[in-house]
């Protein structure tokens, strides 16, 4: 069995905070002591107790072992924070202080300053000093100013704070945890979607990624050559036989494949899946078994299967791998799912790891596949769409690697959700495997055979909807909707899904409209959409999205997010503040990509 800590075991970046303070001593510096590094104190108690890694553990925090009052203080703390693999900075104060003295220089890492509003001492206006100074020497940093007066010596952070706080950190930590790791392309370009030409520039000079390739030959060598762990591949071929059901066969008859031919493709498709994860992260239970080289991995944080067609005319599809990798559990229990993009859309791969890192779940995988209108499906169905649906709904459906997570039926509040793995019992990650079927694959499709899973997402649950796109001379612009999965009666979600291949899973979206641009209508969304294929997060998770978009210097094309929940560098502002959109494009380009 593999162990699942060898797969955290480079350990997590930490957030680094510097309490920063006014250097002049015999009185003023005194005075702040106690103030500023409880505000320090503050902070990580709030991150500790809000934000979790990967694994399920708490984050972990970096204080300067002083208050920051120069230079000397400011250097003292860049080299504790080199050593204790600081990925996140942010400096608080409640006063004045010596800007260019006090900063934090390092340009690779995210970086926010939090001047305390407060009267007695000009917190504020060091904030807008040093933000002047990161500006001018290009090194983007968040401003975060209380709306409201506080009082000296208090203590509490106040929600609007917070809220800054939490969604800068989230975003940072994203952009730590990427940095070093790899997308590994198992195959190549898939029927020739843009998205599977793999741009080791963009992974390098925007994510901090390294693009790692293997050849799909090497799923046969691991066959064939049994490098594999033996007794997991038994356990999990039971636990298979035990909790995936086998739906029915829409194949017509004459091409149907033999029972004999199907279990065998059973065989095939838990391999896939187990060597997929070893490619990933390695397994040390193959040094074990002499494959020394092989339990390595390649250190993926997110991966992609190009599957057709060169591997689907002839071998089972990578269906079943792909949403059993993705999901929150499979035989050796609950574990964090994996970031594996089908086709190897290595563009919605990382949009998928963005969504993951952002929120420790799971994410679905689909085509964008057809925008509904009210009066289409009252013509096909007779049904009037109501509530949320009623302006009309996109159909996101693809050939199974949807994550089971994706079914709804893990609950939160009573209520359809997605959950981090930590929090998933095992009675509702039975119930996700009890609603999802593993239909034969359309042979018409998969010459090769195989396994789509077949599920529909249950209705009301928040989710965004996501998009990666390069665009020749831009490079990389990302497009976000906020939504809401919708529950539709029967009858007629069979109808409209016999329209397409009733053997995949169906989620029915229906975004947010506000009435401008793009979301005007439905159909707007869907018409500008840039590419074929989304990832679907749980939750309104836009916000961070833009937060994050920003730190990598990736404009965004489209959103719905609420204009007061947009947060980004402060010098963003400097581009224009008419026209945010406008501004965000400029903004990038003058910067370039984090890593460049």
């Amino acid at each position: 069995m593999a162990e699942q800590n060898f797969r955290w075991s480079g350990g997590f970046p930490k957030i680094g905070i510097r309490p920063t303070i006014d250097g002049r001593r015999k009185g003023v510096r005194e005075s702040l002591e106690d103030q500023t590094m409880n505000m320090a104190i503050g902070v990580a108690k709030l991150f500790s107790e809000n934000l979790r890694y990967p694994d399920g553990s708490p984050v972990e925090c970096v204080i300067a072992d002083t208050c920051i009052g120069g230079v000397a203080e400011s250097a003292a703390a860049a080299s504790k924070f080199a050593r204790e693999n600081v990925g996140v900075s942010i400096t608080v104060t409640p006063c004045w202080c010596y800007g260019t003295e006090t900063m934090d220089m390092d340009p690779a890492i995210p970086k926010a300053v939090w001047g305390f509003n407060g009267t007695e001492r000009p917190g504020a206006v060091y904030l807008a000093a040093v933000l002047s100074a990161y500006a001018q020497k290009g090194l983007p940093a968040f401003g975060i100013y209380g709306k409201d007066v506080q009082d000296a010596g208090t203590t509490d952070v106040p929600e609007d704070v917070k809220g800054k706080l939490l969604g800068f950190a989230r975003a940072g930590l994203a952009v730590a945890l990427m940095k070093g790791k790899s997308y590994l392309s198992m195959g190549s370009v898939s029927m020739g979607i843009a998205g599977s030409i793999v741009n080791d520039s963009f992974f390098q000079e925007y994510l901090g990624l390294r693009t790692e390739y293997v050849d799909m030959s090497e799923f046969v060598r691991r066959m064939d050559e049994k490098i594999y762990d033996p007794v997991e591949f038994e356990e999990a071929l039971a636990w298979v036989k035990e909790n995936c059901i086998e739906g029915p066969d829409n194949n017509p008859p004459e091409i149907q494949t033999s029972r004999e031919r199907k279990d065998k493709d059973w065989e095939t498709v838990v391999k896939m899946t187990i060597i997929a994860r070893d490619l990933m992260v390695g397994n040390p239970r193959l040094a074990e078994l002499e494959f020394g080289e092989e339990a390595q991995g390649h250190n993926a944080i997110v991966s992609g299967f190009q599957g057709q067609r060169q591997w689907t005319d002839h071998f089972p599809n990578g269906d079943f791998m792909e949403a059993i990798l993705n999901s929150s559990f499979d035989w050796n229990g609950i574990r964090a799912p994996y970031m594996v993009a089908t086709e190897n859309d290595s563009l919605n791969g990382a949009v998928m790891l963005f969504g993951n890192l952002l929120t420790n779940t799971a994410q679905i995988f689909a085509d964008v596949r057809t925008y509904w209108s009210p009066d289409s499906v009252e013509r096909v169905t007779g049904h009037k769409l109501t509530g949320a649906a009623a302006n009309g709904l996109l159909h996101l459906i693809n050939s199974g690697p949807a994550t089971l997570d994706g079914t709804g039926e893990q609950t939160k509040d009573g209520k359809p959700a997605m959950k981090p793995f930590w929090e998933i019992s095992a009675e509702e990650a039975q119930k996700c495997l009890d609603v999802t079927s593993w239909r034969p694959a359309s042979v018409e499709y998969f010459r090769g055979g195989g396994y789509s899973s077949d599920f529909l997402t249950r209705g009301g649950m928040p989710m965004t909807m996501s998009r990666l796109n390069l665009v020749k001379g831009i490079g990389p612009v990302l497009q976000i909707a906020e939504g809401y999965s919708v529950d539709l009666p029967a009858d007629v979600h069979d109808t409209l899904d016999k329209r397409t291949d009733s053997t995949w899973p169906t989620t029915w979206f229906a975004p947010i409209l506000t009435g401008k641009g793009s979301f005007s209508s439905v159909y707007d969304v869907m018409d500008n959409w840039g590419a074929n294929h989304g990832s679907i997060s749980y939750g309104h998770i836009g916000a961070d999205m833009i937060t994050l978009a920003s730190m990598l210097r990736i404009p965004v094309a489209m959103h719905n997010v609420p204009e007061d929940q947009v947060f980004r560098p402060r010098v963003w502002g400097l581009f224009g503040t008419d026209n945010a959109e406008s501004a965000d494009y400029r903004a990038c380009n003058n910067f370039g990509p984090l890593y460049k």
